[in-house]
């Protein structure tokens, strides 16, 4: 089944929202809604690849995230690794290359290796790009972009004249990405929370009420073409004025 739509988005960003309220209105822990997420996850990612979107960013755990419950965030990190090391075969064979964009210093050893493995595996696939923000912090981002361009300013790299928005846009973590069209946040919250604030600048924005888990295929369907059916303007007049 495909979107009865002609203008599909070349990325789509997506919010992954409500797993732990999804559990706790099933009297079930927070931690299961998570894992229910992850079959969302595989799903959405098949459907995007196979009607042609070209990136799909999905955030995974913020950098305020590390505030949550011990037991909740390393059950978080803990799915990750499951999830790339089950699904990474199956991903490559489907022509997928993941990307992570975030501090990955700061995660654990472990995690740190299951994501080099998976961007090694996959760094010659040419299908869909999947982006994964895992201690990811939009202001975060653009501040240590700022000081890597500061840097190669002192070092006399760059000049600060040759500074636009192209040029700032290769030291974020998005670099060689396009800027999404389209950003996805389900459980119906209508905020970004520090997400690719400067990607996001003219993307067309979409809130679902459903929780992450009961976001299926045809709801991401359904967003695919409400997207289509908008004039985007980026500051102008449209088509049909």
């Amino acid at each position: 089944m495909s979107p009865r739509t002609k203008q599909l988005p070349r990325h789509v960003a997506i919010i992954m929202d409500g797993n732990g309220r999804w559990a706790q209105m099933r009297h079930l822990p927070r931690t299961l809604g998570h894992r229910e997420g992850v079959l969302r996850v595989k799903e959405i990612v098949q459907a995007a690849s196979e009607i042609g979107i070209e990136v799909v960013t999905l955030f995974a755990f913020s950098t305020e995230n590390w505030s949550r419950p011990a037991l909740e965030v390393s059950t978080l990190m803990r799915l990750l690794q499951v999830y790339l090391g089950r699904e990474i075969s199956a991903l490559s064979r489907r022509n997928i290359k993941v990307r992570f964009i975030g501090r990955r210093d700061q995660l654990p050893r472990s995690v740190i290796r299951t994501i080099e493995r998976a961007e090694e595996k996959t760094k010659g696939n040419t299908g869909l790009t999947l982006v994964l923000a895992v201690n990811y912090g939009s202001r975060q981002e653009i501040l240590d972009g700022v000081r890597a361009m500061m840097s190669d300013c002192a070092r006399g790299a760059l000049a600060p004249g040759e500074v636009t928005e192209k040029t700032f846009g290769s030291y974020l973590y998005t670099a060689g990405l396009p800027d999404p069209d389209l950003l996805i946040r389900t459980s119906g919250e209508q905020r970004i929370s520090n997400f690719m604030l400067w990607q996001l600048s003219y993307a067309e924005l979409y809130f679902p009420e459903k929780y992450w888990p009961d976001f299926r295929k045809q709801d991401f369907l359904e967003a695919i073409e409400v997207y289509g059916k908008r004039c985007r303007r980026f500051g102008g007049i449209g088509k049909k004025a």
